[in-house]
């Protein structure tokens, strides 16, 4: 019986606790459906005792014992932070002769065209740590010659000496032969001790060299940093009586053992927003909505992305470290390539931490410094002076002047004030006037996140509902979807934990992909290689989980002939077939179509790669994760707020909304987020306690 299923049948407790910049969310949920939310602050460096802190004070506020958790799951920033902060290990490239310096080279992209004092990111291997092999692997797979064991022995004496913490191995044309890439990979493991050394071929096993390098070097350079992490986590979780396995939250939306994550920790680097969009994919399955806008915010980021249909999209590649990760927008060259697979999400410096200031021309500004949660807004009082959006969110009255997170963080609205007094001298306005153009400016700013996962892939963000969440995203949520033409806007029950919520619902998950360059009516080859991947993939989920039940999923990567860039086709289980492969065709001109607005002909089409995607489906649905008692409806009071002008407004609780729309302005109060329905606007209440708000009589206005 897997852990999923004790929870239901023998009162066992799943937690799920996600880190976030200035607070670590934990949920905990128990027989029946009964939820306990906690929310404390985050603790870097050391992240692992904000989750323990989390943990422990969740189960005390559970009444449960340690012994009965059956399932630990995890979402985690250490992997980006590493990267954001460029403090991952010293880390060489080994690589075959000519090719040390694609790094460097890259795709040639620039972010932003016209911007001349752009520089390109700095490698995370410098140039002095990239060593030459003399070998070769032709492009039909042959060696001419093998790297030399005597070569390999000097160049891990030069590593050695060089004080090398890890090692990324990427040799020329290796998809194409990776026994060779990984023989060199394992006699050098055997030559440097402690060392982290990864194959590219084992976290990015496709053609093209500047990837694949990427990839390989991103993994390990952050490679020890995940590993002390988890093991951290791992020894503390065991201390505290937690004795069941970590699972931890892959950047592609599924759950995965924790030693397979310190073996590809590239893995994990979208791990945190992952874990929220599968919680807003699991919910409008639930509620049967067609597309869906996730919209995140948190204290340190904004994130977006979108869904379709019930599903996610999954990008192949995206950058990371770039200041706004991007998968799709044409905006890339900012960041670090990484090719694994991940949910197609956009990310912006905006969030409640993020630092209030003018430029040189005396413009505002938004991010995408942060607070943080040390020393946190000003109005923590905890020694932080830097204005943030918080602070100009508590001079507006849209936030409690008394405490947030529960009570676990007092409020000092004169601290707010006193630090956005001197933006708003520079803009010559008062306090008010400053706060609310900040906010006006960040939810400008966010609209540049949803555009890149919405009109950039094709798709009007004004057909869409938008899912808002996170501490934040409430807040903000309706002013950003009347900025994009959106009409309703969802707050789900425990929203500013819903990425946790999300743990608590996630499938666990494996893929496998292989290069495949083949006509699409070769059946034979294609259905073998299908069958072969998902053999393999099936047995190694059932391996965690033995009496589970294991489903596949397989994919090509399609594109035209002389495109650089594919797009992903879902291909039924069943036997390959002339018709199925047409329809298979048809569905790519299709998407292409959809994308970029235009279609080639037949013969044009090929297969890069095929991809299987494995997962044992989690028996907790999202209805039960939101069995959440409700808290007592207190005596509705009023507080005034400013918008375009001030006004008195309703400060409720959730279950103070009927099923019938208010009208706004409106703050609604939970314990662990603020929503805000601005004047225009209504918000109700539907059957599964989400706020639905509604933009109707605005856009009508509009139009």
């Amino acid at each position: 019986m897997s852990a999923a299923t004790r929870t239901e049948h023998d009162g066992g407790w799943r937690i799920g606790a996600d880190i976030g910049g200035t607070f670590t969310d934990v949920i905990a949920l128990g027989p029946e459906g009964r939820v306990v939310p906690v929310k404390v602050l985050s603790t870097p460096p050391d992240f692992a005792t904000g989750v323990l802190n989390g943990t422990t004070s969740a189960l005390s506020d559970a009444g449960a014992e340690a012994q009965q958790v059956h399932a630990m799951l995890h979402a985690t920033t250490v992997a980006t932070n590493a990267i954001l902060e460029r403090r991952g290990a010293r880390t060489a490239l080994v690589t075959t002769k000519g090719f040390r310096d694609v790094l460097e080279l890259g795709r040639l992209r620039r972010p932003l065209l016209y911007d001349l004092s752009w520089e390109k990111p700095v490698p995370l291997a410098p140039r002095r740590y990239r060593y030459e092999l003399h070998q070769r692997i032709t492009a039909d797979g042959h060696l001419e010659p093998a790297a030399d064991s005597a070569e390999l022995a000097d160049l891990a004496d030069q590593i050695r000496t060089a004080g090398i913490e890890a090692v990324a191995v990427c040799l020329i044309n290796s998809h194409i032969r990776p026994d060779e890439e990984r023989r060199v990979t394992a006699e050098l493991r055997s030559l440097l001790p402690g060392v982290y050394v990864t194959a590219s071929v084992d976290v990015s096993p496709q053609m093209q060299e500047f990837e694949r390098t990427s990839t390989a070097v991103v993994n390990s350079y952050v490679g020890p940093q995940v590993h002390d992490y988890v093991t951290a986590l791992s020894d503390g979780l065991y201390d505290e009586g937690v004795t069941a396995p970590l699972m931890i939250m892959q950047s592609s939306g599924g759950l995965l053992d924790a030693q397979s994550v310190v073996e590809r920790p590239v893995q994990i680097i979208e791990s945190g927003p992952a874990a929220g969009v599968i919680a807003v994919q699991k919910l409008a399955q639930l509620m049967n909505l067609g597309s869906v806008v996730a919209f995140d915010m948190g204290g340190t980021t904004a994130k977006a992305s979108l869904i379709e249909n019930g599903e996610s999209f999954v990008a192949a590649d995206y950058e990371v470290g770039g200041g706004m990760n991007l998968t799709r927008s044409m905006g890339k060259g900012a960041g670090y390539t990484v090719r694994v697979p991940s949910i197609d999400i956009a990310e912006v410096g905006a969030g409640g931490g993020s630092i209030i200031s003018t430029d040189a021309a005396g413009s505002l500004r938004v991010g995408p410094g942060s607070a943080g949660s040390r020393p946190g807004p000003a109005c923590y009082g905890n020694g932080g002076d830097n204005p943030t959006l918080t602070d100009a969110n508590v001079a507006l009255g849209y936030l409690s002047p008394h405490a947030l997170a529960g009570g676990r963080v007092a409020i000092r609205p004169d601290l707010a004030e006193k630090a956005l007094e001197t933006v708003a001298q520079q803009l010559n306005s008062d306090i008010p006037s400053a706060a609310r153009g900040a906010f006006e400016v960040a939810v400008s700013n966010m609209t540049k996140a949803v555009k890149a996962v919405t009109s950039e892939r094709g798709r009007d963000p004004r057909e869409a509902i938008m899912v808002a969440f996170g501490g934040a995203g409430p807040l903000y949520g309706a002013a950003l979807a009347k900025e994009l033409g959106i009409d309703t806007i969802i707050v789900p029950v425990h929203t500013g934990l819903f990425s946790s919520l999300g743990l608590l619902v996630a499938d666990t998950e494996r893929q496998l992909v292989v290069p495949h360059r083949t006509e699409l009516d070769q059946l034979g080859p294609l259905s073998c290689e299908f069958e072969r991947m998902s053999k393999e993939i099936v047995a190694a989920l059932l391996e965690a989980a033995p009496n589970a039940e294991a489903e596949t999923q397989r994919i090509l990567d399609m594109r035209y002939r002389g495109q650089r860039f594919e797009l992903p086709v879902t291909v039924p289980n069943r036997e390959l077939t002339p018709a199925l492969m047409a329809a298979a065709r048809e569905q790519f001109h299709a998407e292409h179509r959809r994308t970029y607005g235009r279609a080639g002909s037949d013969d044009l089409v090929e297969i890069v790669n095929i991809r299987v995607r494995g997962r044992v489906r989690n028996p907790i649905t999202i209805d039960q994760a939101l069995r959440a008692p409700s808290p007592a409806p207190r005596p509705a009071t009023t507080r005034t707020c400013r918008f375009d002008q001030t006004e008195p407004t309703r400060i409720i609780a959730r279950t103070e909304l009927a099923a019938h729309p208010e009208p706004g302005p409106l703050v609604v109060e939970d314990m662990d987020s603020t929503t805000l329905v601005p004047p225009g606007a209504t918000a109700h209440l539907d059957s599964l306690n989400n706020i639905v708000i509604s933009w109707n009589s605005a856009t009508e206005e509009r139009s």
